[in-house]
């Protein structure tokens, strides 16, 4: 028998999140693993500076023995270390690689750290392919919190395509347990709300543009629409980019968002109305977490003491193979099905997890002990 768990990187997905969530619970569980055929099902295969960037930023963490981690290379072996350590941690792109992607292997080791940790990250901000860094504070940051944690986010300058260069750091505090997390039904919207952003040399104009096709969009499900409209400064955002992120929020405590970036040829208000489209069918289907948080969520599921249940839009391919990842490393079970209290013509939208209920052995009593003095 193999000293290693095998995970094939080509199944569902075949993408890098394979890799993220494989080499995040390698180190929490304390698991060695291998990765074979890795992003096998994308036009460049094998590792892209990003993924390795991630693996080696919790390899650093948790002391681990890393193999194979190569530009390109289509198989790494991963030996976690004992425990994931606490300190100040440096990654850096180079690129305007996202550091939301990187906040995805990342942050649930330093949530399992044996103290706290500041994770110090440099590459893109806001980039095609990935969620904003807005998106992740302003919306995401509401339902991760909801499993027990506590991590504060500064974003110190931003990084835009192609060069990068933007930088946030995320303090994070340690946990001992992930609380389950029961999101099943949203309730009444109590607000709907947003930002639309320009930088760089790019007139304030777009930013108006793409906040108007929002409304347009929204404004028939929910009239008070709240978009902060600005232009970054200059000093810390020195380059051209233009975006929007609009979300709203429940009176159960439930957060959804949709993102878009403007680009060469797009017209402002069709980006708008882009974003205003992906929040508005999660709004109408009743979904309780959207698209990007839903595989987000799998880690924090599988880890967490007891039974966690999240209604969704439709269940994702990102989503489904994140679940099957979770349940090769960890002894976590899913079942996905559809809700059974409403008429819906879709495929599955409920997650229910019976997750494993893993404690940080390394959690620092003392230290926490120190901080509820502090409160």
């Amino acid at each position: 028998m193999s000293e290693f768990l095998e995970i094939d990187g080509s199944i569902l997905e075949g993408g890098g999140q394979i890799l993220r969530i494989s080499i995040s619970l390698s180190a929490i569980l304390c698991v060695p693993i291998r990765i074979i055929n890795i992003r096998a099902k994308r036009s460049k295969p094998g590792l892209a500076a990003q993924h390795l960037v991630g693996i080696k930023l919790v390899a650093d963490m948790c002391g681990a023995k890393l193999t194979g981690a190569d530009m390109g290379s289509m198989e790494i072996t991963f030996i976690p270390g004992r425990k994931i350590r606490q300190g100040h941690y440096v990654a850096d792109t180079r690129t305007a690689g996202s550091i939301t992607l990187l906040l995805q292997v990342a942050l649930p080791c330093a949530l399992m750290a044996d103290g706290p940790v500041t994770l110090d990250l440099k590459g893109g901000t806001n980039a095609e392919m990935a969620p904003q860094i807005d998106y992740f504070t302003g919306v995401f940051m509401t339902t991760l919190m909801k499993f027990g944690v506590n991590v504060d986010v500064k974003v110190h300058r931003r990084g835009y395509y192609p060069k990068g260069g933007g930088h946030v750091t995320v303090q994070v505090e340690p946990v001992q347990k992930f609380q389950a997390v029961k999101l099943i039904e949203r309730g009444k919207l109590v607000k709907v709300y947003g930002w639309s952003f320009v930088a760089g040399t790019l007139p304030i104009k777009l930013a108006h543009e793409m906040a108007d096709g929002v409304k347009e969009i929204i404004s028939p499900v929910h009239e008070s629409i709240d978009i902060q409209i600005y232009k970054e400064n200059s000093k810390t955002a020195p380059d051209n980019c233009s975006g929007i992120i609009v979300a709203c929020e429940s009176e159960r405590g439930c957060a959804l968002g949709a993102d878009a970036l403007g680009r060469r040829g797009a017209a402002p208000d069709h980006v708008g109305r882009q974003a205003g489209l992906t929040l508005r069918s999660l709004i109408e289907c009743g979904a309780c977490v959207d698209n990007y948080a839903q595989d987000q969520m799998i880690i924090y599921m599988a880890l967490a003491e007891g039974e966690s249940i999240l209604k969704c839009a439709n269940i994702t391919l990102h989503t489904e193979t994140a679940i099957h990842v979770a349940q090769m490393i960890s002894k976590a079970k899913f079942v996905m099905y559809d809700d059974p209290d409403e008429t819906w013509t879709g495929e599955q939208n409920i997650m229910h997890c019976l997750g494993m209920r893993h404690t940080n052995r390394h959690f620092p009593s003392e230290y926490w002990e120190v901080k509820q003095r502090e409160t």
